[in-house]
């Protein structure tokens, strides 16, 4: 939600107890006005450029063109340093290649019922590295999941019915509209079905939508309801049909429950459905105006305040899930001002036995800390096209490093991530050259943040991790970090595989590095696109890719990064698995025209006047502190002691986080550099990473540099 003046001031004001950590005549009126100006200055080109590839929703490929420049621009700004995504380490199992659904955003990920197990040894290294590559080849072809089966069968495999795998933190509620928790909407996703579901060719497949359609205004959706689908509890007793109107009381309760993701059909980084902002905000009270609608029993029908090309990408998110209404209000349920989650009475989602199924399978065991099992539904209208009976999750809670490595060889568990104790242990038993493979990143960017406009010099809520600088320091400091050459030297300065290396160990250091925010891979072109590149028009063939053109402008502007790596995975290309930002030498150069730009504003950088930058540290952690002294002397090195990083200690976690993972606005954040942040796409346009810089407080990511 925009966060507006009046608000900011009312927080500044219950802040009056912790103001050790602002100067003394801060004033939150003329923060907001700085921020518009610092956020003119350093991102005026990017928000240009990505308001011109917002605004075009008729033209996927030319929006597409049009946001890579933008990203260009966001990226020129070294505002945000790209670090790395999830994944790249090392795992093993009998899981086969691509048997759930790779899409990069949505639930769909975690609905394991096509996923396809085999009893015997793990797959090895080279039967994955040949399913990845059939993979490749039949994307889109609909014979991937056959082809898998008669390879392994081939190959000597049989196949399970059940999948077991590890998980370490149960669900907290059964009620995927009220929840934001990933271990929520990890477990329910598989209780329910969506209008469509995406396959493992990544292909999007009509689930409980048979067919839609989409007006000629692209404001108006229409979906027909597959008909004879019921709704069961966990006993399998059927409790009602499933009809249109359960997408609209679904909608109404995600709107009541506020669980998280509501902004996702607001107008505020959302889809915009009609009233949807509105009702959030409490502008309007009655449901019926909100643009989702039963047109009969087999109907439905949304409407948007403008066009959402994204629209249907979106569809995969628990915020879009059907819930039967006889059932929810059986179970003490209301709607509006009759909701009430804390009554005695209410009982949705409160365990398993409390929620209406309608997907592949429901609950039958929940034994919390220890066994989750899904068996599968006997009513559900696919049942006889399901690779999976039962799948059950395992705890782990992560006390014995081998316990997962274990549990997978003795095959408790389907498949399993190495640490670094298990990867040893596997290099003994003989497995790692047979077995073991490198698992594939996906669409998360985690980075660090530069402030540009410093006002908290400890922790807001308790003073902790406070700052050594003096004021002459922060004033600057302060000026330096305005100075996109000196944002640019420190990028280049700071060795990001190093850093990952922490984590994952020095072989695969590389291989979850990114290099962009949005994935290079995250776009791609489906018809030529002509775009100015500085003024010269520069056009793009048909099925390239998002990183492509990001890297056009960005050489274009003859800034030294590298975003886009056109001959990694096998010539398709790649954002990720190489560090085209850190270069000593280019960082040298790019601080020498800071230095020179810098001295003509009176501020002198030489060996006994360097500049000072506090790095918030997690010293309590061998692993995060490690990697924070990554950053300290690659940086100091690069840049021959110029600069000096500070680690301004957090003795845990939670001091960690509040120096600004859990601040809200810029003014909060206590510190110069910040590592602890990244965000995740949640759908399928690069709209869902690019509008997090946004300026006026509506930008979720942008407070992370100070500003707003």
């Amino acid at each position: 939600m925009k966060k507006t003046l009046a608000m900011i001031l009312a927080l500044v004001l219950a802040l009056t107890s912790v103001s050790f950590a602002f100067a003394e005549d801060f004033d939150v009126e003329a923060y907001g006005v700085t921020s518009s100006e610092l956020y003119n200055a350093q991102l005026g080109e990017f928000y240009e450029a990505y308001m011109a590839g917002r605004s075009e929703v008729t033209n996927l490929s030319l929006r597409f063109a049009l946001m890579a420049i933008a990203e260009a621009k966001l990226m020129e700004s070294a505002m945000y340093v790209p670090g790395s995504s999830n994944g790249g380490n090392y795992a093993i199992g009998r899981v086969a290649a691509n048997t759930a659904t790779s899409a990069l955003w949505g639930n769909d990920s975690y609905r394991y019922h096509d996923v396809i197990i085999v009893n015997e040894d793990p797959v090895t290294s080279e039967q994955w590295n040949a399913m990845k590559t059939a993979w490749a080849e039949k994307a889109g072809t609909g014979t991937y999941e056959q082809w898998v089966k008669d390879y392994l069968t081939a190959e000597g495999y049989t196949f399970n019915t059940e999948y077991a795998l590890g998980y370490s933190s149960d669900p907290k509620t059964w009620d995927v509209l009220a929840t934001s928790r990933a271990a929520d909407s990890e477990a329910i996703v598989n209780t329910y079905d969506g209008l469509v579901e995406y396959d493992m060719e990544n292909v999007m497949q009509p689930a409980l939508a048979t067919e839609w359609s989409v007006d000629e205004t692209g404001t108006k959706y229409t979906f027909k309801i597959r008909e004879g689908v019921i709704w069961v509890d966990s006993q399998g007793r059927k409790v009602d049909d499933v009809t249109a109107d359960d997408f609209v009381a679904g909608m109404n309760h995600m709107l009541d429950a506020m669980g998280g993701l509501e902004y996702l059909v607001g107008s505020d980084g959302g889809c915009g459905i009609v009233n949807a902002q509105q009702y959030i905000d409490g502008e309007i009270s009655d449901f019926s105006q909100v643009g989702v609608k039963a047109l009969d029993d087999y109907t439905l029908e949304y409407t948007l305040e403008q066009p959402a090309p994204y629209f249907m990408t979106m569809l995969g998110y628990g915020v879009f899930a059907p819930m039967s209404r006889e059932y929810f209000l059986s179970q003490g349920g209301g709607f509006g001002e009759e909701y009430a989650a804390d009554s005695e009475t209410y009982l949705y989602g409160k365990d398993p036995d409390h929620i209406a199924y309608c997907g592949p399978y429901v609950v039958t065991n929940l034994t919390p800390e220890n066994t989750i099992v899904f068996s599968a539904n006997e009513s559900y209208w696919n049942k006889d096209n399901i690779n999976l009976q039962t799948i059950t999750w395992k705890f782990n809670d992560g006390q014995d490093a081998l316990k997962a490595y274990n549990d997978m060889k003795a095959n408790v568990i389907a498949s399993a991530g190495l640490n670094a104790s298990a990867l040893e242990v596997a290099k003994q038993d003989g497995y790692f050259d047979k077995y073991v493979r490198v698992s594939a990143t996906d669409a998360t960017s985690f980075g660090t943040f530069m402030n540009i406009n410093r006002q908290a010099f400890a922790n807001v809520n308790d003073g902790a991790v406070a700052s050594t600088q003096t004021p002459e320091d922060a004033a600057r400091t302060k000026q330096a970090m305005q100075n996109v050459h000196f944002r640019r030297a420190i990028a280049m300065g700071y060795d990001r595989a190093a850093y990952n290396a922490q984590t994952v160990g020095e072989e695969l250091k590389l291989a979850s590095v990114i290099n962009s925010y949005t994935p290079g891979n995250f776009a791609q072109l489906t018809e030529d696109v002509t775009v100015a590149i500085n003024g010269v028009d520069t056009t793009f063939a048909a099925g390239t890719y998002y990183g492509a053109i990001m890297q056009a402008q960005i050489d274009a502007d003859k800034v030294a990064i590298k975003v886009w790596d056109p001959t990694l995975e096998g010539g398709a290309g790649a954002s990720f698995g190489f560090d085209g930002w850190f270069n000593p030498e280019n960082a040298k150069a790019e601080l020498a025209i800071a230095i020179e730009e810098l001295a003509a504003e009176g501020l002198v950088i030489d060996a006994e006047h360097p500049i000072y930058l506090d790095l918030p540290a997690y010293v309590a952690s061998t692993t995060y502190n490690n990697r924070a002294q990554v950053i300290v002397s690659s940086i100091e090195e690069s840049l021959g002691g110029l600069v000096k990083v500070n680690k301004t200690e957090a003795q845990t976690g939670t001091e960690w986080y509040y120096a600004g993972y859990y601040t809200d606005y810029g003014y909060e954040a206590n510190y110069d550099l910040y590592d602890v942040s990244g965000w995740s796409p949640d759908y399928g346009d690069p709209q869902t990473y690019l509008d997090t810089f946004l300026p006026d407080y509506a930008g979720y990511m942008v407070k992370c540099t100070g500003i707003f």
